[in-house]
């Protein structure tokens, strides 16, 4: 893994000590609003794990993610 100055190696979500506990209240509104913008589903029940890897796959879809 190659890295720049400045950037924050990132672990996988599956190995996380914390990414089995219930995602956080920020990440649930972070969903909400990517499931608003593409027209998905989510989750009432996740991880934080669970809700990372789904940020990521909505982030892909979301229109005002692509803008930027």
């Amino acid at each position: 893994m190659t890295t720049q100055p400045g950037d924050t190696p990132q672990k996988d979500p599956e190995v996380w000590a914390t990414g089995d506990e219930p995602a956080t209240q920020a990440q649930m509104s972070y969903l909400s609003t990517l499931a608003n913008d593409s027209g998905e589903e989510v989750p009432t029940e996740l991880t934080k794990a669970q809700a990372s890897q789904l940020i990521d796959e909505l982030r892909e879809k979301s229109p005002r993610v692509q803008e930027q």
